[in-house]
């Protein structure tokens, strides 16, 4: 049984932002071990429970409207109480799916994030305007650096 679980919360309402967890989810659970459980939970889902269950976490969002998606402001909304005084120094990423340039959407998630006080490992990766498949390539090596990190046990 692992004793180490990386979650991954990611909204994905259209087949660009499902490519993307795809590729984050499947880098991520290409580098599981007896130790290493990748467990991946769309947002509207996601709880606490899963939160408390795991040693790292992987957000993904839409940019909507200069904002994270609805879906991952809800798991959020759920979950932020239940895990504030037990999830403190979690390590985290984001990643940002952005129409536009994602300012607002990573200052939104990272003003929570900071109220939860988890630990970004790496700055948030945007992928900004028109859809390029080199996004895929980037989202692949965050799943598999998130996994292979919390695995190695470097956070």
């Amino acid at each position: 049984m692992a004793d180490k679980r990386l979650l991954i919360v990611a909204h994905a309402p259209s087949a660009n932002t499902r490519a993307l967890k795809e590729a984050v989810v499947g880098a991520a659970r290409d580098c599981e071990t007896d130790s290493l459980d990748v467990t991946a939970v769309p947002p509207l889902d996601a709880g606490p429970d899963d939160v408390l269950a795991a040693q790292a976490v992987i957000l993904g969002t839409t940019e909507n409207l200069g904002y994270m998606s609805g879906a991952l402001k809800d798991f959020f909304d759920r979950s932020y109480y239940p895990c504030l005084e037990k999830t403190q120094g979690l390590p985290y990423c984001l990643y940002i799916r952005a129409g536009h340039d994602g300012t607002g959407t990573r200052r939104a998630v990272e003003s929570i994030t900071t109220g939860l006080r988890w630990r970004a490992v790496q700055p948030p990766l945007v992928f900004k305007g028109a859809w390029q498949d080199s996004f895929l390539d980037e989202a692949r090596d965050l799943g598999a650096a998130m996994a292979a990190g919390l695995d190695a046990g470097i956070f």
